[in-house]
């Protein structure tokens, strides 16, 4: 190749290098100009800046609170350098620390040592570029890159001006890390200072529970905070973020109070982001029950103890002092579901939010828990009413409401008691089943009128059939064998000890005849009896879609099958209430006291509910029924008065009926069932 050749391909290959460091250098400026942290930038930045500089390895050393530098990311840093304790880590170290302290980029030439032994040295066999990370005119850090050592000194000042310039980018990018810090710390103790005044502003639990999970979610960035109160051995949960209400029988507020129950009695806060392997087995189980639940990444769950002086002691610890362990209140849980935040982070927050949430739920249940606090905080609010511009107005309204209650507990009103019930016939009759068998026709539907005797139901009965089957036969059989006997009897060489014989069997045989002519009558009237008649004259009164649930259907002996009731013009009616057998009382007090059975009763229809309609008592049952819907109940027969009615009454039309027992105070006929509840409290309490 020639020479103009070999400078072509010289000039080429040096400005792909130089195209190549400009792609580096660019995408070092994006990096620095993003908001990644520390562990994803420095690495990034460290590969480009020895990938453009063809180094061998470098290091990124920063500086600590206690501005010691403390190495966060290397590469290809050999290990006699990070063994802290070796010689040539102790050298090196020093070097940093005086590159740090002069706060001057250098280059060290490989087994070389600054002029002061005290500055340390490089112990290694690269040539090392060193250059201080400068931030508001302070050392925050250095870079380190790890040379070879046979470059010429031109390039070697090149590494360290290329250096140079990349840390300026990266304190570019430390410096505008730790303004957007003071501007979150900033942002954070803002939250901090509103969310204290917010959860410290009410003393009711309810309102402060759910303010302390609504704004400690904003504070601590979460998707979930909820707060559980120890109630006995258990925890209840109190407040949900972002739910108005609870439901209590739901499966994630059940299983959250399992798992904030068992959390609180092992006394020790629970940290859960995907592994429970460390975790005893009663929390193991709560906690992927709960996940399984809630679908949470990550659950903390934090006992709040009451703040203060000691209410229990423990035992010694390992020094053998008291070990003094406060009292739980509840729990606090905290859940992320989609959110990712690293728990460096959420420490600090958590230790915010904690503090004062145990504060405020121990200031509001020791305020809740005074002696009828929930009648001195409504006197409280009452206060205003008896203040001088408000007080003759409040006594005006006070005497008006004296008034008003002597005049209810005085004046004297009828006393009625209702009970439900229906319209039925005086004479009403039940079809019974009289021969078993199979429901073949259903003659009449609901509200047929029938006259006496008229077929209802026919029944088929296959046993009937085959007994009646049988005993024909056995009839036939029994006279052609009679017919035999006979015949044989006329044979003219006959002995007379086989006619004796003969006659005997014929009489046998006129004996059989006859009995099973009567069985074969038994049965036809059996028969009859298949066809259900109606017993009077009236009108069919059947169950609801009565044809689906008898036709074809097999029914016993004595099996009710409908109703017949007489509804004819000259038919009389009765009422049936079901009184509630906590009314029937009074009811038969008025009777004694009124000394006549026949109250009056007054009653409405559901047909014609504007037609007030009377009545008397005529009979009370003397045992309690069971109503389906009333329950326990007492039947009462009302007299109706026939001329009152109307004339197309249908058994059974429901009715409204008030029964006049006496008179009594407007506050007792209206409240009488308050006030024998609250008597029955009364007897239960003493």
């Amino acid at each position: 190749m020639s020479s103009a050749e070999q400078s072509s391909v010289s000039q080429q290959h040096l400005e792909d290098t130089k195209q190549q460091i400009r792609a580096l250098v660019n995408e070092i400026n994006q990096l620095s100009k993003s908001e990644l942290g520390p562990d994803q930038y420095f690495p990034e930045v460290l590969k480009r800046i020895v990938q453009a500089l063809a180094a061998v390895g470098g290091a990124v050393w920063t500086m600590s609170e206690s501005r010691q530098l403390k190495l966060v990311y290397q590469q290809q840093m050999s290990g006699a350098l990070l063994d802290a304790q070796r010689e040539d880590a102790i050298r090196h170290k020093r070097l940093l620390d005086y590159v740090a302290g002069s706060s001057q980029p250098q280059l060290i030439p490989p087994k070389s040592g600054m002029s002061d032994e005290r500055a340390g040295g490089n112990p290694t066999e690269h040539l090392l570029v060193i250059a201080p990370l400068i931030v508001d005119a302070a050392v925050e850090g250095v870079v380190e890159i790890f040379q070879r050592p046979n470059s010429q000194p031109n390039a070697q000042r090149g590494y360290l001006k290329f250096l140079v310039q990349m840390c300026e980018q990266i304190a570019e990018w430390m410096k505008t890390r730790k303004l957007r810090q003071f501007s979150d710390r900033h942002s954070l103790w803002a939250q901090a200072d509103q969310y204290a005044r917010l959860v410290h502003e009410s003393l009711d639990l309810q309102e402060t529970s759910y303010t302390i999970v609504n704004e400690g979610r904003r504070v601590l960035g979460c998707d979930r905070v909820s707060l559980a109160i120890q109630r006995g051995h258990k925890c209840v949960i109190q407040a949900i973020s972002g739910q108005d209400t609870l439901d209590d029988r739901s499966n994630v507020v059940v299983k959250l109070g399992v798992l904030a129950t068992r959390v609180v009695a092992a006394g020790e806060p629970l940290y859960y982001s995907g592994n429970t392997a460390d975790m005893p087995p009663q929390l193991e189980d709560a906690v992927h029950d709960y996940v399984d639940e809630s679908y949470s990444k990550s659950v903390t769950v934090l006992p709040l103890r009451k703040p203060g002086e000691t209410e229990t002691v423990g035992a010694k610890d390992a020094l053998g002092d008291r070990r003094v362990e406060r009292e739980i209140l509840g729990a606090l849980i905290i859940e992320q579901i989609d959110s990712e935040l690293p728990r460096e982070v959420m420490d600090s927050r958590i230790d915010l939010v904690y503090e004062h949430t145990t504060r405020a739920i121990s200031n509001s249940l020791e305020h809740n828990n005074l002696f009828l606090m929930p009648v001195w905080r409504a006197i409280g609010k009452l206060s205003w009413i008896v203040r001088a511009r408000t007080l003759p107005k409040t006594l005006t309204i006070s005497a008006a409401l004296l008034i008003v209650l002597i005049g209810l507990c005085v004046i004297p009103e009828t006393f009625e008691l209702q009970a439900k019930g229906a319209l039925q016939p005086v004479e009403q009759r039940d079809v019974f089943v009289t021969e078993p068998g199979i429901v073949r026709v259903l003659k009449v539907k609901d509200g047929d009128k029938v006259n006496k005797g008229d077929v209802l139901v026919e029944l088929t009965s296959d046993d009937l059939a085959r007994e009646t089957q049988r005993i024909a036969g056995e009839l036939d059989t029994a006279a052609e064998e009679e017919s035999s006997v006979q015949r044989a009897k006329l044979q003219p060489n006959l002995k007379d000890t086989d006619r004796v014989r003969l006659s005997g069997r014929a009489a046998e045989l006129r004996e059989k005849t006859r009995s099973l002519r009567k069985q074969l009558d038994l049965l036809n009237k059996k028969r009859e009896l298949l066809k259900v008649t109606s017993p009077i004259e009236g009108t069919i009164v059947l169950s609801w879609d009565v044809e689906k649930a008898l036709l074809h259907r097999p029914v016993e002996r004595g099996q009710v099958l409908m109703s017949v009731a007489d509804t004819t013009p000259k038919a009389k009616w009765e009422l049936e209430l079901y009184m509630p057998e906590r009314r029937v009382g009074h009811v038969q007090a008025a009777q004694a006291t009124l000394k006549r059975p026949d109250l009056d009763v007054t009653y409405i229809m559901a047909t014609e509910p504007g037609v007030r309609r009377h009545g008397k008592v005529r009979s009370i049952h003397p045992t309690t029924h069971i109503h389906e819907q009333e329950g326990q109940t007492v039947r009462i027969k009302i007299e109706l008065d026939d001329s009152d009615l109307p004339s197309d009454l249908r058994p059974g039309a429901s009715v409204i009926a008030n029964i006049e027992a006496g008179r009594a105070s407007i506050a007792y006929a209206k409240l009488h069932e308050a006030i024998e509840y609250v008597q029955r409290i009364m007897f239960s309490w003493f």
